[in-house]
């Protein structure tokens, strides 16, 4: 019978050399950073285009 520091030091040994989460954890980054860019370019575009509804605004207005 193994001594028990044996077996757990066995178990974390496996656990240390099994990859399977690698892949979840790579394509979770990969989204983040996809949201974070999307993020940011809809606020540099939001910007352009409440200042295109409020020159067209002003335009009808300006044209009654």
């Amino acid at each position: 019978m193994k001594p028990r520091w044996t077996a757990v030091y066995e178990s974390i040994n496996h656990l240390h050399r099994d990859e399977s989460g690698q892949d979840l954890i790579e394509y979770a980054a990969v989204g983040a950073l996809i949201g974070l860019a999307s993020i940011m370019s809809l606020h540099g575009l939001s910007n352009k285009i409440d200042n295109a509804f409020n020159s067209i605004g002003s335009g009808l207005t300006n044209a009654i």
